[in-house]
């Protein structure tokens, strides 16, 4: 580490003419890279190191944020899509609207209103007409495939309708995977109820034994994990609270479901929450995939008691 001490010794204005300035400024722009030259070097080095990690290290997190998620009948709720390094984070991608299904108290499918997609999230306005609790979700399902074409990776991604035209039949090294991936949020007009929130039976999903509309802070909540509608046994599972801005570290938490799907959680303080979790396996339903992926994303809101 390069070392500046003070000169204490006096000098006159004549001496201290450009001559000697311009040598002060060269010793000091020779420190200055001294110091600063390994730190260029160590970034680069990072940046080299994690361009070799796997994608899913790099994946950035799909999320959705409503405004609220316990109100009144009648009242309106606006929710925003985004895809970031960090949940909430407005600052890289929006998550599309296209696979968009909004589930009323009753079952029935409401469309959302006043959506819009701009260069870092969507967003969309929903009236809570009815009394119970609502299911916002992002369903993307499809395919993924990967090959080598004159010595390059190739990647595709698309629907099993769309595979036969656009991916070579006979390609190098061809790998397909079955996706399904889910984002959703909840939320509740006055009594809560569970007609929106009945599992599907397919890929991943998550199924309130606690109250979705009842989380608060110093109680705990508990949530069960089913995969293809059977408890998905010792799920790892990331927790990452709101504010990662504003915060020194994100204060992620890994944890596991236990042997029947089941998880608890503690919440430390108000706001929203990001729940991931994500599984491999080669269970693919679809002809053209040999292997399956299947991730599902939460948001909950914690409130104070």
């Amino acid at each position: 580490m390069t070392t500046f001490t003070r000169n204490t010794t006096a000098v006159s204005r004549q001496d201290a003419k450009t001559p000697r300035k311009s040598e002060s400024r060269k010793a000091f722009a020779s420190a200055f890279l001294g110091v600063f030259a390994p730190l260029r070097e160590a970034r680069v080095f990072a940046f080299a190191v994690a361009m070799t990690l796997p994608l899913a290290v790099q994946a950035h997190k799909g999320w959705l944020a409503p405004s609220k998620t316990v109100l009144d009948v009648d009242q309106w709720i606006t929710v925003d899509a985004g895809v970031s390094t960090e949940p909430f984070v407005r600052d890289h991608n929006p998550l599309r609207l296209d696979a968009l299904t909004i589930t009323a108290p009753d079952g029935s499918t409401v469309a959302p209103e006043n959506a819009a997609t701009g260069k870092l999230r969507s967003t969309f306005d929903l009236q809570l007409t009815q009394a119970g609790t609502y299911r916002i979700a992002v369903l993307n399902e499809g395919l993924m495939a990967s090959w080598d074409e004159d010595g390059k990776p190739k990647r595709w991604r698309g629907s099993p309708a769309s595979f036969a035209s656009e991916v070579p039949a006979k390609a190098k090294g061809l790998k397909v995977s079955e996706t399904r991936g889910r984002v959703e949020t909840f939320a509740t007009a006055g009594t809560p109820n569970d007609g929106a929130l009945k599992p599907t039976g397919k890929g991943l999903e998550l199924v309130p034994v606690s109250g979705i509309a009842d989380l608060f802070v110093g109680e705990d909540a508990t949530f069960r994990f089913l995969l293809d509608g059977k408890p998905a046994a010792h799920l790892d599972v990331d927790l990452i609270r709101d504010g990662t801005r504003y915060r020194n570290a994100t204060g992620e938490q890994h944890l596991k479901t236990d042997a029947e799907g089941l998880i608890k959680l503690s919440w430390t303080a108000p706001g929203l929450y990001w729940i991931s979790a994500s599984v491999s396996d080669n269970k693919a339903s679809l002809p053209q995939a040999t292997e399956r992926r299947a991730s599902y994303t939460a948001t909950v809101e914690v409130l104070s008691p």
